[in-house]
């Protein structure tokens, strides 16, 4: 059954998210909402939205392996699979301009992050700076586009429009929206009980189970933008769209989640761990760089790095 629950809880997750996006964005759409507002905080919480209600189910069940296992993986899995993927289907284009401002406040939540775990407190505080950093981080981007269109900006802006353009009635969204919620909440419960009952069927830790099984669950959202925009040509899109989700993961949703349910010593992840989460960030900030691209080459050493990151978890097990 707690196999079931993990399948149950994936699709409804994966199928909520869907929900929640969607019509989210033609909700913002039909009340006059710019691609940037779309692109920069819809989609953006919007396909973070799975890790998020999944933490903090994890965190409010007593199981802080998922809950901080689901946000490391997921940042680990967004850089070394999805980009990885996306970047061998077409090559990503990276504007430089884009990658320096966006780019440096990635790397910083993600340094962030290894400092608060290896503190090994992660209290309402921690969580509560957490959130004020991204509201920061949305309140300067918003003003640096009053000034005038930025190269990070045309990003989102393009994010925002990479949705379906299908006009539908406020109403019909918004009850979209509603169900959508409803099927994500309930699909984080059932991955949640699946995923502890899982975990000590097969003897595993909870973080372990949060870094794999949860983490690549909780991602398909991101995944499933990503290959779009690839196909699409807007390699920029997704680019940007890897970068965002990392900075809502551990700014959004690892503050919102210590500040409703703090987590204290010993925390579920090891050194290792956090090694690759800065690792692979910063790998991916260099790639990008160099070139102002990530070729199909570099795509497949990211998605190596992530099968041996996973056969490295899962050996110790």
């Amino acid at each position: 059954m707690d196999i079931v629950y993990v399948i149950a809880g994936l699709a409804g997750l994966v199928l909520g998210g869907e929900l929640l996006v969607r019509n989210a964005v033609q909700l913002a759409r039909g009340l006059g909402v710019s691609p940037l507002v779309i692109g920069l905080t819809i989609v953006g919480f919007g396909t973070s939205a799975p890790e998020l209600v999944t933490s903090l189910q994890a965190a409010w069940v007593g199981a802080p392996g998922i809950a901080l296992g689901n946000v490391v993986g997921s940042n680990i899995g967004n850089v070394l699979l999805i980009v990885g993927i996306a970047a061998i289907l077409s090559p990503i284009l990276v504007e430089r301009r884009a990658l320096a401002r966006d780019g440096t406040v990635m790397m910083g939540a993600t340094l962030a992050c290894a400092a608060l775990v290896l503190s090994g407190e992660m209290g309402r505080v921690a969580g509560l700076g957490l959130l004020i950093a991204l509201a920061a981080y949305l309140a300067y981007t918003f003003r640096a586009e009053r000034n005038g269109p930025t190269p990070a900006g045309e990003v989102y802006a393009a994010e925002g429009e990479l949705m379906p353009e299908r006009p539908v009635h406020p109403g019909r969204a918004g009850l979209g929206l509603l169900i959508g919620l409803i099927v994500l909440l309930a699909g984080a419960r059932f991955l949640v009980m699946g995923a502890v009952g899982l975990a000590q069927m097969l003897g595993m830790s909870d973080a372990v189970i949060g870094l794999t099984v949860v983490a690549i669950g909780t991602s398909m959202p991101e995944l499933v933008t990503s290959v779009l925009a690839a196909r699409k040509g807007q390699g920029d899109v997704a680019f940007g769209n890897i970068i965002g989700s990392n900075i809502f993961n551990i700014l959004g949703i690892l503050g919102a989640t210590v500040l409703v349910v703090p987590m204290a010593a010993p925390l579920p992840i090891t050194g290792v761990d956090l090694a690759v989460l800065v690792g692979s960030a910063a790998v991916f900030v260099l790639f990008a760089y160099t070139g102002a691209r990530i070729s199909r080459r570099e795509g497949a050493v990211l998605v190596l790095a992530y099968a041996g990151y996973m056969t490295w978890l899962l050996a110790g097990v």
